[in-house]
């Protein structure tokens, strides 16, 4: 499976496939309709998603726990955006916090 020729077709074909998903949207969101009810549903589920998905990686490493330090990291990075912190000052905040835990020898 380490033939270019594949490996490119696949990431042809993979682009290709994101870009008329991508582009269904705007072309079919005069055509299909739902009730007010499936829409806030549906917004309330990709909300639902990315907590799970922060949840995930912040609290596990590989099969285990990941550790405080991380979990401190991302709190702090959760508060400064509830904050409305500029995105670059937040990220190193949080690295700062979990390399410095780390340094102290915080797991």
């Amino acid at each position: 499976m380490n033939n270019p020729v594949v490996l490119v077709a696949a990431a042809l074909v993979l682009a290709g496939g994101t870009f008329a998903l991508r582009l269904a949207g705007p072309l079919l969101r005069d055509r299909v309709s739902f009730p007010p009810r499936v829409e806030r549903l549906m917004e309330s589920a990709a909300v639902v998603l990315l907590a799970a998905l922060v949840a995930t990686t912040t609290l596990t490493e590989g099969h285990g726990l990941a550790g405080v330090a991380r979990v401190a990291g991302v709190a702090v990075a959760g508060v400064l955006a509830w904050r409305r912190v500029p995105f670059l000052v937040i990220v190193l905040a949080a690295a700062g916090v979990t390399a410095g835990l780390r340094l102290l020898g915080v797991p």
